[in-house]
C-alpha cells in the first residue's frame, strides 16, 4: 500500500534524514578526526600610543611548528582573522567591572573554499577592578555548536579557579575520539576541591543539525517573517541581519543557512562582520552578513537587498526590502510550511524543534524539484541534466515560476552538476509502480522517496 498525507510525507523525511545521518556519520569517523585544531586566548591590549585596545593572541594550544614558510604566512593570517572576529567591536573598548559571557560562533573560509569553524566565549576574567574582557576561541573543522557551548561552560569554570587549569583539560579533549551522532564521550579532569570530574559530551542524532539552533531564528521573527527570508535566500539574494548580541547574529544566519538543506549556501557567509570589514555590504555578488546594530547606518544606504532586524526593541523587522518576498513562493506550499511549523510546539527538547523545522522546508524541497532524478539522462560518462523538460512537467504553474527562478541559482547548478557526474545507480530515474520517484543522490547524500508533485 502506498502511504499518503502525513505518514508519507513523515516516510520520505524519514528516509531522508536516515540515509544522510549514516553517511556522514561514515565519512567522518573514518576521518579519524580530532574534537579541535587548537584554542586561542585573545586578550584586548592597550596600544602604546593611545588608550585604544587592541586584540592579541596572547596563548595558542597546542602550538603549531614545523611549517613551510608559505603555510606560516597562511596560518599568520588565519591567526590575525580569529582576533578580529573574537572583537569585531574594533578597537574601542573601555575596562569593565561587570560582563555577561557570551558564546558566538564564525566561519573561516579557506582559499580552496574549504570552511573551519571557530567558536569563541567572551568572558570577564577573574581579579580586581575594572579589566577589559578575554575571548576564548576553538578552531574546528567540527561544525557543532552545542558541544561547543557546553565545552566552553568547562573552560569558564576552570578560568574562574585559574588560567593554568584550563589546559590538562583542553589536552583530554584532544586526546578523546570524537564521537558518532547520538554517542557520548566521557573527559575525566581534575579540579582541587572538587576532585576528579567525568563530562559527558553527547553529539545529537541528528547530526546534519548539530550546529543550528532554530529556537533563536524563532525568537527573534515571526513564522511568516521566516518564510519571507526563506525566499530571499533561496533565490540566492544579498541579506543583512542586524542585532546587538554576537551570539543572536551567529545563531540566526547559521540557521537561516540550515532552512535551504539538502542545498548549500555558496556565496559570501559571515556570521558576525568585523567593523573593520564593514565594506563587504557593498558587494554586488549574494551573501547572508551579520552585522552588530551600531552599524546600521552603513548597512541602509545600499538598495536591493534585505535588511532584517532581529532585535528586541525593534520598530519593525525589515528595514530595507526589495518588496516581492511575500510572492516569490507558491502560495499552497507557503501555507504548508506554515502548518508545518504549527508542530514545533510540540517539541520538547531543542533537537526535537530542529528536527520539526528543518523536515518542514526539507518538504518543500522535496515537492517543488524531488522529481529532478527523473530528467538526468545518463550516456557515456557522466549524465546531462534536462533543464527545460524538468520545470515544464509541472503542472501547477506557481511551482513552475518558482522552479524556473530557483534552477538559475548556483545552489541548486552546483548540486545538479555533482547528480551529473554520478554514474547511474540501480535506483536512479523514475518508478511508476505506485506513482512514486525515487530520488537518489550519492554525490550530495540524499535519497527521497515521494509522490510527484503537480
Amino acid at each position: 500500500a502506498i502511504p499518503s498525507g502525513e505518514d508519507e510525507r513523515q516516510g520520505a523525511i524519514k528516509r531522508f534524514s536516515a540515509m544522510w545521518s549514516s553517511l556522514r556519520r561514515g565519512k567522518r569517523d573514518s576521518d579519524g578526526q580530532y574534537f579541535f585544531e587548537y584554542l586561542v586566548v585573545v586578550s584586548l591590549k592597550k596600544t602604546k600610543d593611545s588608550n585604544n585596545y587592541e586584540p592579541q593572541i596572547t596563548y595558542q594550544f597546542p602550538k603549531v611548528n614545523g611549517m613551510a614558510r608559505f603555510q606560516k604566512e597562511e596560518e599568520e593570517k588565519t591567526l590575525k582573522a580569529i582576533t578580529l572576529f573574537c572583537f569585531p567591536e574594533g578597537i574601542n573598548w573601555a575596562p569593565l567591572t561587570e560582563y555577561h559571557s557570551e558564546t558566538f560562533s564564525f566561519v573561516l573560509t579557506e582559499i580552496d573554499g574549504s570552511r573551519r569553524n571557530g567558536y569563541c566565549r567572551r568572558l570577564l576574567p577573574g581579579g580586581k577592578g575594572a579589566r577589559p574582557p578575554e575571548a576564548y576561541c576553538i578552531i574546528s573543522s567540527v561544525a557543532c555548536f552545542g558541544l561547543f557551548s557546553k565545552i566552553f561552560d568547562e573552560v569558564e569554570k576552570r578560568r574562574q579557579i585559574s588560567m593554568a587549569m584550563i589546559y590538562p583539560f583542553m589536552q583530554k579533549l584532544r586526546e578523546a575520539p570524537f564521537p558518532a551522532p547520538g554517542n557520548t564521550v566521557e573527559i575525566k579532569s581534575f579540579i582541587p576541591e572538587s576532585g576528579t570530574e567525568i563530562i559527558s559530551l553527547t553529539r545529537p542524532l541528528d547530526s546534519w543539525l548539530e550546529h543550528v539552533n532554530f529556537a533563536t531564528l524563532f525568537g527573534c521573527l515571526t513564522d511568516e517573517e521566516v518564510l519571507l527570508v526563506f525566499a530571499a535566500a533561496v533565490l540566492e539574494r544579498r541579506i543583512v541581519f542586524l542585532a546587538d548580541e554576537l551570539g543572536t547574529l551567529s545563531q540566526v544566519i547559521h540557521a537561516v543557512a540550515a532552512l535551504l538543506y539538502p542545498f548549500t549556501w555558496q556565496h559570501t557567509f559571515i556570521s558576525i562582520v568585523p567593523e573593520i570589514l564593514i565594506d563587504v555590504v557593498m558587494a554586488p555578488t549574494p551573501y547572508l552578513l551579520g552585522v552588530q546594530k551600531h552599524l546600521l547606518d552603513m548597512v541602509t544606504d545600499q538598495s536591493d537587498l534585505l535588511v532584517v532586524d532581529l532585535s528586541e526593541d525593534k520598530k519593525e523587522t525589515f528595514i530595507v526590502a526589495i518588496g516581492d518576498e511575500g510572492s516569490i513562493l507558491p502560495p499552497k506550499l507557503q501555507t504548508e510550511i506554515l502548518e508545518a511549523l504549527k508542530n514545533r510546539q510540540k517539541a520538547s527538547t531543542g533537537e526535537e524543534l530542529n528536527r520539526v523545522v528543518s523536515e518542514a522546508f526539507l518538504h518543500f524541497f522535496v515537492k517543488t524539484v524531488g522529481h529532478y532524478s527523473s530528467y538526468v539522462k545518463y550516456g557515456g560518462d557522466r549524465g546531462v541534466f534536462e533543464k527545460r523538460s524538468f520545470y515544464k512537467a509541472i503542472e501547477s504553474k506557481t511551482t513552475r515560476h518558482f522552479v524556473k527562478k530557483f534552477i538559475q541559482t548556483q545552489m541548486f547548478d552546483l548540486f545538479i552538476q555533482e547528480v551529473e557526474q554520478q554514474q547511474p545507480g540501480p535506483q536512479q530515474g523514475e518508478n511508476h509502480a505506485g506513482g512514486q520517484i525515487h530520488v537518489s543522490h550519492t554525490g550530495t547524500n540524499i535519497s527521497v522517496q515521494c509522490h510527484a508533485e503537480s
